[in-house]
C-alpha cells in the first residue's frame, strides 16, 4: 500500500484532475452558446470524446509530474525530501517506467478522438519534455513553457468537440497562461535554496525574492484584467460574475500579500491558494455558459 500511495503522490492527482477538467472546460466553452438554452446543447455534445479528452489531460499531466520529479530528484532532496523519489519510496527507474505507461495511455485516449488530437497531445508532451530537460534551468522562459502546457488543455478540449478554437477559449487560455506564470515565479521563491545549488536561474535566483514577488503580482493582475473582456464581448452569462469575482479578488489579495511578505513560507502558502483560485476560475467559465 505504501508503494501504491507513493505512485499516487508522484502523479499529483489534484493537479491531474484539474488538467483533465481544463479539457472539459475547453470543450464546454467551445460548444455552449450562452444565448441559447443550455440543457438542449448539453445533450447534443459528444460526451464520449469529452471523457477521452479528460483522460488524455489527466494521464499526460500525471506523466509530466512523474518525469519532472525524476529530473528534480537532486533538488527535491534539498527542497522537498519527503517526495516519493528522494524519500526512496520509488526508484528513479520505476518513475521512468511509470511515465512510459501513462504516456501510452494518453496517446490511446487522444487517438480515440481524432488524429489532430494526437498531434496536439504530442506537441504538449514535447513542450513538457523541453521544459524539464532544458527550459527549467532558464528561469522565466521555462515558466512560459509550463504555462503553455497549462493553457493547451483548454485548446485541446475545444478541438475534441469542434475541431476549432473559439475566441472565448483563446481568452481563457490566455488567462490561464498569465496566472500560471505568476504561480511558477512564486514557486521559484519557495525553491530558491535548492535552485541556487543546482544553478537554476529562476527570477528569484537571478534578481531576488522581492523582484520575483513583484513579477508574480504583475502576471496575476494582468490575468485579472482580462476577465472583464469575456463579459463585455457577451461570451458568458451573468452566472460568470460571482465566481470570477472570487478568483479576481483572491489573486489581487495574494499579489498584495506576496509583495508585502515574500518569504519562503508565505510564497508556499500563496502558491497553494492560487491553485484553489484556478479551480474557482474554471467554475466561473463553466457556470458562465449557463443561460
Amino acid at each position: 500500500m505504501d508503494k501504491l500511495s507513493a505512485f499516487v503522490r508522484l502523479m499529483r492527482p489534484i493537479n491531474c484532475t484539474m488538467m483533465g477538467f481544463a479539457v472539459f472546460v475547453g470543450a464546454i466553452l467551445a460548444s455552449i452558446v450562452p444565448t441559447q438554452p443550455t440543457i438542449a446543447q448539453l445533450f447534443s455534445l459528444n460526451w464520449l470524446h469529452i471523457i477521452f479528452g479528460f483522460l488524455t489531460g489527466f494521464t499526460f499531466c500525471a506523466a509530466a509530474m512523474a518525469i519532472n520529479d525524476y529530473y528534480d530528484r537532486k533538488i527535491d532532496a534539498i527542497n522537498e525530501p519527503n517526495r516519493p523519489i528522494p524519500s526512496g519510496k520509488i526508484k528513479p527507474n520505476e518513475a521512468l517506467a511509470f511515465v512510459g505507461v501513462l504516456s501510452a495511455f494518453g496517446f490511446v485516449f487522444a487517438g480515440l478522438i481524432s488524429p489532430i488530437c494526437v498531434v496536439v497531445a504530442a506537441a504538449s508532451l514535447a513542450i513538457t519534455a523541453t521544459y524539464i530537460t532544458v527550459g527549467k534551468r532558464r528561469g522565466l522562459p521555462g515558466n512560459f513553457l509550463v504555462s503553455i502546457c497549462v493553457a493547451i488543455p483548454f485548446i485541446y478540449g475545444s478541438i475534441t468537440v469542434s475541431g476549432t478554437v473559439g475566441l472565448n477559449v483563446v481568452l481563457f487560455a490566455s488567462m490561464a497562461f498569465l496566472s500560471n506564470t505568476g504561480r511558477e515565479i512564486t514557486k521559484g521563491i519557495v525553491d530558491v535554496k535548492g535552485d541556487n545549488v543546482e544553478k537554476i536561474k529562476t527570477v528569484a535566483v537571478r534578481y531576488g525574492e522581492k523582484k520575483a514577488a513583484l513579477s508574480s503580482a504583475i502576471f496575476y493582475i494582468t490575468a485579472v484584467a482580462l476577465t472583464p473582456v469575456t463579459w463585455f464581448l457577451g461570451l458568458v452569462s451573468v452566472w460568470f460574475v460571482p465566481f470570477v469575482l472570487v478568483t479576481d479578488i483572491g489573486l489581487i489579495v495574494c499579489s498584495t500579500l506576496l509583495v508585502l511578505d515574500h518569504s519562503r513560507e508565505k510564497a508556499r502558502r500563496i502558491k497553494n491558494v492560487v491553485l484553489l483560485l484556478f479551480l474557482v476560475g474554471l467554475l466561473a467559465y463553466i457556470f458562465g455558459v449557463i443561460k
